[in-house]
Order: structure tokens, then C-alpha cells, then sequence
């Protein structure tokens, strides 16, 4: 009982759960001064999360689904090109966006957030629009993989943090709906770019995407305001919090796990044509499972987290993800076997994106949450480099393009040592495995 009061009174404070506080509060007079901030939890805070909710279906629904595009470019568009140097391209969307997610949470401190995202919006939807004139895998790896990576961190970033700001007691649950948003338009995604591709080619189906992409988000933008406003600091970059040991783990932690987690959803779908031999529709079907799965899983594993606690729910959702991988995708010899794996996977892999910033939040605190995570997200940015294009290059060299094995032992080995760095965290934090955290 008397956990539980305590645990209340944290929540309602809106204060780190560990003694790391200093790292994210760094309190002056001006920020101990009462300020007329808006409650947590309020109508106002759900209105975020819907926004948040918008513009996760279209960018990352866009990121999510390029699995259809990987398969376009290597089976008709650049046949003789290497898959490990294709995959490339997804890659650097992934990492860019989370590189630049540093100077995305500079902003956020420093400007309204609703500024950021109409210029990620014109950014990203720009270089989709610029990448369907590309002729060589050069132009799009500079296109539709680095500059869309660079606007797409001005658009995930708000998505990521803000959620987390306005709510306290349903935190977990409000992020977790905020980034279903990805898996549900990834879902839809998947099938019109595979519909845009047969219809009126990749490169259409490119600017259709891109100019989306630049109108809706901007239509969004409104509902993403901040409830906490931060102290401008003189440092532009604040890199103290890697002097943090537990912020070290985590960082370590998602950076391996970063590097599993796109290899399902960039691979699957080429697996079950290539190695399965089922027909290209297939390799739709295969993302669409995926974020399936994916959409259950970030809503459930959300709000199964406001009760056990998101690093308890993260530790699983990573052990879960290996056992997807190395114990159904490894052996796999059927389609039906394939689908199971795909379905587990994606649902688990849900929340390896949203319980990050709950963890974060609840480590360090919300006040320098958008900074805290932009440097975090640093580890999602080289997670995503040690991902695909590995990948791709032991598909190449030593499965010669038809054998997945080390591909998959690779990618199920990344979740094994995140899962490791996950419990020396949890660990660090209490040694009872009962208590919520």
C-alpha cells in the first residue's frame, strides 16, 4: 500500500522515478516559479495524441511500408544492384531520422513545436517528390533515404515526446496509441504503394506519397502544442547525460535493439517470395502482417505498461522479438509458420518504439524530455546502419541471395544482447522482479 501511494504521488508530480532526477530537472528559480501550464491528463493532452496519431500513419506508415519499394527495386527497377546496397535506402531513412533528432529537439526546446513540424513536413515530402526523378540507387539514397530521414525527424520527434509531456497517469497508453498511428498507415500504405506501383509505376506512386505527406502533415501541425516550457540553456547540445550510467544502458540497449528491429519488416516480405517462392503479392501481404501485429501490439503493450511498468513491458517485448526471430523466422519452411512469426513479431515490436520515451520520461523526467530523447534516438540512428545493410551484405555473400540464415541469426543475436543490457537496467533500478518499473 504504501508503494502505491508513493507511486501516485510521483505520477501526479510529473518527477523521475530514479535518483538520476538532476540529469533531466535541472532546476532554476524561473522553473521552481509557479507557471499557468495546462493539467496533465486534460481533453486538451488527448487532442495531442491524436496529432501525434496523424502524423506517425503518414511518415512512418511511409518508412514502414518501403519494404514494398525494397522488393520493386531489386526484382524490376535495378535487378543487378546488391540487395545489401538497396537496403541502404531504408536504412538511412531510419537512421537520419534519428540522427537529426539531436537538432529536432533543439528546436522543440527553443521554438513552437507546431514551426517544426510544417518544416519536416515540407522537407520530407520534398524529398519523396525529388527522389521519384532519381535514375540511379545513388539519387534515392540521397533522396528518399537521407533528406526524407532528415524532415522525418522534425515530424517523429513531437510525436514521440509530446504525448508524454501532457499525460502522466496514462502515459504509456497515450503514447502507445500516438505511435500505432505508424503501423495502421504502414498497414494501408503497404497495399496503395503496392496499388500506385502497378498502376502508374514507382515513380508516381513516389509523388503521390510525397505530396500527401507535405499537405497533411502541415494540417496537422496545429495540435501540437507544448504544456511544459523549458529554460533556454546556453549549450546547444546538452551530452551530460552520457556520463549516466543508466542512460548508458539504455542507449547501448537501443542501439542493438534498433539494429533487430528493421530487419522483419525489411526482409520478411522478400523472404516469403524469394525463399518460399510465393508470388510478389506476397511480399505486400508479409508487410501488411506486420503492422498488423504491430497496431495491437503498441495499443495493448501501452496500457498493459501503465500496469507492470514500460521497462518490465520493454524487457519482454525484446525477449519476445528474439524468440520471433530465432525460433519461428529461423526455421521457417511454410508460409502458415511464416505469418505466425510475422504476427508475434509484429506485435511485440510495437512496443520497442513506444515504451522508449516512457522509460525515458519516467528515468529522467519530462522538462528536457525532446533533448534527453534527441540524444537518445542517437543510438537508434547507428542501430539502423548495423541493420539492412549487414543484412543485405550476409544475404549477399553468404546466402547468395536466396539463403536467409545468418540474416536471421544476425538479427536475432541484436535482440539477445539488447534484451542483456534491458535487464542489467532493470537490475540497476531493484533487484525484485515483482515491483513496477
Amino acid at each position: 500500500m504504501e508503494a502505491e501511494t508513493l507511486d501516485r504521488e510521483r505520477l501526479a508530480s510529473d518527477t523521475p522515478h530514479s535518483a538520476d532526477a538532476e540529469l533531466a530537472q535541472e532546476k532554476s528559480p524561473a522553473e521552481d516559479a509557479p507557471k499557468d501550464e495546462p493539467p496533465p491528463d486534460s481533453a486538451r493532452g488527448w487532442l495531442v495524441v491524436l496529432g501525434a496519431f496523424l502524423l506517425q500513419m503518414v511518415v512512418v506508415g511511409s518508412t514502414n511500408s518501403f519494404g514494398v519499394y525494397m522488393q520493386e527495386y531489386k526484382l524490376t527497377v535495378f535487378p543487378t544492384t546488391p540487395a545489401s546496397t538497396l537496403a541502404w535506402i531504408g536504412s538511412l531513412q531510419f537512421s537520419t531520422m534519428f540522427l537529426f533528432d539531436i537538432g529536432a529537439g533543439v528546436l522543440l526546446e527553443r521554438i513552437d513545436p507546431r514551426a517544426v513540424v510544417v518544416l519536416g513536413s515540407v522537407v520530407s515530402g520534398g524529398a519523396l517528390m525529388a527522389a521519384s526523378a532519381c535514375k540511379t540507387p545513388t539519387g534515392l539514397l540521397l533522396t528518399q533515404g537521407l533528406l526524407f530521414g532528415i524532415g522525418a525527424s522534425c515530424l517523429t520527434l513531437p510525436t514521440l515526446s509530446l504525448p508524454a509531456q501532457w499525460m502522466v497517469r496514462y502515459r504509456a497508453l497515450a503514447t502507445g496509441i500516438a505511435v500505432a498511428g505508424g503501423s495502421i498507415g504502414a498497414l494501408w500504405m503497404s497495399f496503395a504503394t503496392r496499388a500506385m506501383i502497378e498502376h502508374v509505376g514507382w515513380q508516381w506512386s513516389l509523388r503521390i506519397t510525397g505530396l500527401m505527406t507535405l499537405v497533411a502533415c502541415s494540417a496537422f501541425s496545429p495540435l501540437m502544442a507544448r504544456r511544459v516550457e523549458v529554460q533556454r540553456r546556453d549549450r546547444i547540445v546538452d551530452v551530460s547525460a552520457m556520463s549516466n550510467t543508466r542512460f548508458l544502458l539504455l542507449f547501448a540497449a537501443s542501439l542493438f535493439k534498433a539494429g533487430g528491429y528493421l530487419l522483419p519488416y525489411h526482409f520478411q516480405p522478400s523472404f516469403a517470395v524469394v525463399a518460399l517462392g510465393k508470388d510478389g503479392a506476397w511480399g505486400t501481404n508479409m508487410s501488411s502482417i506486420l503492422n498488423a501485429g504491430s497496431i495491437a501490439g503498441r495499443l495493448l503493450i501501452g496500457f498493459t505498461a501503465d500496469f507492470i511498468g514500460p521497462l518490465n513491458s520493454l524487457l519482454v517485448s525484446v525477449v519476445v522479438s528474439a524468440v520471433a526471430v530465432l525460433a519461428m523466422w529461423l526455421p521457417c519452411n511454410s508460409i502458415g509458420l511464416l505469418i505466425a512469426s510475422a504476427l508475434l513479431y509484429g506485435f511485440v515490436s510495437g512496443g520497442l518504439i513506444s515504451l522508449v520515451p516512457v522509460v525515458t520520461a519516467n528515468l529522467f523526467g519530462i522538462k528536457r524530455l525532446p533533448s534527453i530523447l534527441g540524444l537518445l534516438y542517437v543510438s537508434y540512428a547507428i542501430g539502423g546502419l548495423i541493420s539492412s545493410p549487414v543484412g543485405g551484405k550476409l544475404l549477399d555473400d553468404y546466402g547468395h541471395g536466396t539463403d536467409f540464415k545468418w540474416l536471421i541469426v544476425y538479427d536475432g543475436l541484436l535482440f539477445v544482447l539488447a534484451a542483456a543490457l534491458l535487464f542489467a537496467l532493470r537490475m540497476s533500478l531493484s533487484i525484485s522482479i515483482v515491483q513496477k518499473l
